[in-house]
C-alpha cells in the first residue's frame, strides 16, 4: 500500500461528504418555497428562517469539510443538523407502501451519513 494512499483516501472521503451537503443545499434552494411550506406544516416555528439556516448551515459546513478546516466542528454540526432534519424529511412512520420505503432509506441513509461524520471526528481528534 503506497504511503500516501491513507491521505488520498481521507481527501476522498472529505470531498464526497462535505461536496454532498453542499449539494444538497444548493438543491434545497430551488426547492425552498416547498420546503418552507412543508417545515411549516410539521410545526416548525419560523420555517422560512429556520430553512435558510440550515441551508447556509449546509453549504458552509460542506464546504469546511471539503478544505479540510475546521473539520471536527463542521462534521458535528452536520451530526446535529442530520439529528434535527432526519425525523423531520424522513418520518416513514406516517406513511405506507412505497413512499414509506423511500423514506426509511432515506432515514437510514442520513444514520449513516451521521456514523461517516462521527468516523471522521474520531480520527482527527
Amino acid at each position: 500500500m503506497p504511503a500516501d494512499l491513507p491521505s488520498i483516501l481521507l481527501l476522498l472521503g472529505r470531498l464526497l461528504l462535505g461536496g454532498g451537503f453542499v449539494f444538497a443545499g444548493l438543491r434545497n434552494i430551488q426547492n425552498a418555497a416547498f420546503l418552507t411550506g412543508l417545515m411549516a406544516t410539521r410545526g416548525v416555528p419560523q420555517a422560512r428562517l429556520a430553512l435558510w439556516a440550515g441551508i447556509v448551515l449546509q453549504i458552509i459546513a460542506g464546504v469546511l469539510v471539503m478544505a479540510g478546516l475546521c473539520t471536527a466542528l463542521a462534521c458535528a454540526v452536520l451530526v446535529l443538523f442530520l439529528i434535527v432534519a432526519t425525523p423531520m424529511f424522513h418520518n416513514f412512520w406516517d406513511h405506507q407502501g412505497p413512499d414509506r420505503a423511500a423514506r426509511i432509506n432515506g432515514f437510514v441513509g442520513n444514520v449513516a451519513l451521521s456514523g461517516g461524520f462521527l468516523t471522521l471526528i474520531a480520527q482527527l481528534l
